[in-house]
């Protein structure tokens, strides 16, 4: 089933563009490495007779698609999106598995959810892109049943992740028009306060909220590093608009700096993430 929603988040030109087609192009390698993550959120969905579970930024579909098999015909997940491309991936997946799920194209800060609708909502490392979080959130709330479970995985501070911005770091001086990351801004790092993310739940209607350090160990084969390190982030987009002697010169210098991860075959990194949850409260949707 497919359904589509017009959205108007300024991460909607990104995902649809440049970032949008980069992850398509891992898909494989990036599930895979990711694959930890979405073993955890499976694990914490209830299976059960009518249960139903929302993945919110879903992408290619793969944590869709396996909390699906563990729900079975008896129960429903639906993954939602603002990219196009990625989300033609999940289609494909799911239609190549027979398989019941949902996909959703639309932003989920403004999408009119049918209200009480969800008993899990869950997300691997799609909820940090938000231009309001608080307002998503409290729409996420408005979709969830009293009582639904909510627990998405986001990432904690650059600091604690020195594997993710490694590349930046060596590129920085050859690639001196590439984008700063701005602290709270959507991102991959917006959610690194515990803090902050405490307080946008609260704000948005949920409670029994929880943050949770979660460190997991990370692999990915050592001959798709540099696939992975000239797509993803912002220097594969830097690089996309480079002419060929700077893009040699950076993969170069971005390999090397790679090298203390790097185990023969394998390269391996401790990813610094945060669980949360959260209830949604036995009283009714917020005002």
């Amino acid at each position: 089933m497919e359904v589509k929603h017009q959205t108007d988040n300024g991460q909607a030109a990104l995902w649809n563009g440049r970032s949008g087609r980069a992850w398509v192009d891992a898909q494989e390698v990036l599930d895979q490495m990711l694959k930890p993550f979405e073993d955890l959120l499976v694990e914490a969905v209830r299976a059960g007779p009518g249960h139903r579970v929302l993945d919110v930024g879903c992408g290619t579909g793969s944590t869709t698609l396996a909390v699906a098999r563990r729900l079975g015909a008896k129960g429903h997940c639906m993954g939602v999106d603002v990219s196009e491309p990625m989300l033609a991936v999940a289609r494909a997946r799911a239609k190549r598995e027979e398989t019941t799920v949902s996909f959703l194209r639309a932003d989920v800060q403004r999408h009119a959810f049918e209200p009480a609708s969800f008993d899990t909502i869950i997300s691997r490392f799609g909820v940090m892109f938000f231009d309001n979080p608080v307002q998503a959130f409290a729409n996420l709330r408005r979709a969830a049943r009293d009582g639904a479970e909510l627990r998405c995985i986001v990432w904690r501070s650059t600091a604690d992740n020195p594997f993710m911005t490694t590349a930046e770091r060596a590129a920085a001086p050859l690639l001196p028009n590439m984008p700063a990351r701005q602290p709270d801004a959507p991102g991959p790092f917006s959610l690194a306060d515990r803090h902050r993310v405490a307080s946008i739940l609260e704000e948005s209607g949920w409670a029994e909220i929880d943050v949770q350090p979660l460190d997991v160990d990370c692999t990915l084969p050592e001959n798709e590093l540099v696939g992975y390190l000239t797509r993803i982030g912002p220097v594969g987009l830097s690089l996309q608009e480079a002419d060929e002697r700077t893009r040699k010169k950076v993969i170069d210098t971005v390999r090397t700096a790679f090298e203390p991860y790097v185990h023969g075959a394998e390269v391996r990194y401790t990813a610094a993430c945060w669980m949360v949850s959260a209830r949604a409260p036995l009283m009714g949707l917020p005002r």
